[in-house]
């Protein structure tokens, strides 16, 4: 057997008391499909960062076609012909497609840049490898699956043999995911080899060719996706066998609770984002939203949460008007927001786990009195709430940025819920968790449906959608095309509802 394109033995990596990888094996062959799966703090990211030159190992080696290689920065990668493509995309937006490829390169005319000669090889990578872009349109005006070919063009323009693709599915659509297993296949056909990182277990059994497995820093195994199950791999990540197609019972229609009544919003410059928006929100419902990631989702959550005033029609909350709505008012309501970006928008990134479960609560008793922040109050809080979320930290005191995703989610969650005594908003409430982390935040979020909360949930991922929603409503280009019942009968009719196709006899 040939000697593997790509071979990391014995990698050490601590942070401070943390070992982040303990002594990993890993090695890539050439022209495969190699998945990394692991939960949320196994160690995936940080092999490859080693990898890719962000960061230095404490100890280990690596060899790149049998010759042992040390990457100081992510130039050496490239220079070995190793590539990454990042979960968030690494594109200049206001540039073109040929001007973002043209970035970093080096010119052979400098100070001027080889325009010519770059879009004629560009052209002629994007024929080989079946990914076809207009090189003269801004990234911008891209949706999310072109703006990812862009980031793979540029990537192979820079001679990788090796490509890192992180969470490359997390906001795609059903028929992006397609045509992006398309191009991998065809890039795996002429010699390109493949890591492939994802939680999506359906996705990594059917593109891979290997498997491994991280479990708290360490390797636990890598075995042929063809030997692999859903079951045998989630056992492997989380330790334990997870009810991975559970569906939560679905409920009748209560009282409403939430009605919008053809809410718009209309910005300056850029015209209606929401356009006629009507729906209804009942108590103890969940009511799905669907729809390709940038169609009015999120503002729809910024509308109802106060954190956005609509421009036009009317908002209710058990039949009563809300004039003006804002975040304050909207949190007397009882509303909860499980914001999209959590690291962003959900938390104080240097603040306690302690002080971030009561952020919003902080001028409130019992944790204000007289205008001090009771400590011991917030501390005691915090111990009750880490216990019942099953929030993995160290201390109450702890940075919450130095947790996993998951388990800043279970924070931001824990704080929200206790909010929640009416409504809840929810955006993409499980991106980027592991198979464990999204079987909590799903039990969560039912545990407030039981108790009479409506929810509006948000979400790009259909299966999470169809598992949970009593009702879908399906979004495309700021209006709502149709709202089906929560039951797969009824993929086919919301995939095409979310590229733009009006259905007749769509059940509202």
């Amino acid at each position: 057997m040939p000697a593997p394109l790509l071979e990391m033995r014995q990698i050490v990596k601590s942070f401070g008391s943390l070992r982040a990888n303990d002594r990993i094996d890993f090695e890539v062959r050439a022209g495969e499909t190699h998945a990394l799966l692991g939960e949320n703090g196994a160690g995936k990211t940080t092999l490859m960062n080693i990898l890719y030159g962000l960061y230095q190992p404490d100890s280990g080696e690596i060899y790149w076609k049998g010759e042992k290689i040390t990457l100081h920065s992510p130039r050496d990668a490239i220079r070995h012909r190793i590539g990454m493509i990042h979960q968030h995309l690494m594109l200049v937006p206001n540039l073109t497609v040929l001007e973002n490829v043209l970035v970093g390169l080096r010119s052979p005319k400098a100070p001027l840049l080889p325009v010519r000669e770059t879009l004629s090889r560009l052209e002629d990578f994007a024929v080989q490898y079946g990914l076809s872009v207009d090189p003269a349109r801004k990234v911008k005006e891209l949706p999310l699956g072109l703006q990812q070919r862009v980031e793979i063009l540029k990537a192979l323009f820079r001679g990788a043999d090796l490509l890192i693709l992180d969470e490359p599915t997390a906001v795609l659509s059903p028929l992006e995911v397609e045509e992006l297993f398309a191009v991998l296949k065809n890039l795996v056909s002429k010699g390109v080899s493949i890591i492939f990182i994802s939680h999506k277990l359906d996705e990594v059994l059917r593109i891979s060719d290997r498997i491994t497995v991280l479990r708290q820093g360490k390797r636990i195994g890598t075995l042929e996706a063809g030997h692999a199950t859903r079951e045998i791999l989630t056992e492997m990540m989380v330790g334990r066998s997870i009810a991975l197609d559970r569906s939560f019972p679905k409920g009748a229609a209560a009282q409403p609770i939430l009605e919008l009544k053809n809410v718009s919003l209309i910005r300056p410059k850029v015209g209606r984002i929401l356009k006629n928006i009507s729906l209804t929100l009942h108590r103890g419902e969940i009511l799905g939203v669907a729809g390709i990631d940038g169609n009015g989702q999120e503002e729809l959550a910024d509308v109802v949460c106060g954190l956005i005033p609509y421009s036009e029609g009317q908002m209710l909350i058990e039949g009563c008007p809300v004039l003006n709505p804002t975040p304050q008012k909207m949190k007397a309501a009882g509303l909860g927001y499980v914001p999209a970006d959590r690291q962003r928008v959900g938390l104080v990134r240097n603040f306690s786990v302690a002080h971030n479960l009561v952020l919003k609560s902080l001028d409130d008793p019992p944790f204000n009195a007289y205008g001090f922040v009771q400590e011991k109050v917030v501390r005691l809080n915090a111990q009750q709430m880490i216990a019942e979320f099953d929030i993995r930290a160290t201390d109450p005191l702890q940075p919450v940025e130095q947790l996993s995703g998951g388990n800043q989610q279970k924070v931001i969650l824990g704080r929200e819920l206790k909010l929640a005594t009416r409504l809840l908003v929810a955006v993409h409430p499980t991106r980027g968790l592991d198979v464990g982390a999204t079987e909590s935040v799903r039990r969560f979020l039912y545990s407030q449906k039981e108790r009479g909360v409506g929810i509006l949930l948000i979400s790009a991922d259909l299966d999470e959608l169809l598992a949970m929603s009593d009702r879908i409503a399906v979004m495309f280009r700021g209006e709502i095309l149709g709202i089906v019942p929560g039951e797969r009968a009824f993929l086919p009719a919301i995939s095409r509802m979310m590229l733009g196709e009006h259905l007749e006899a769509v059940v509202q």
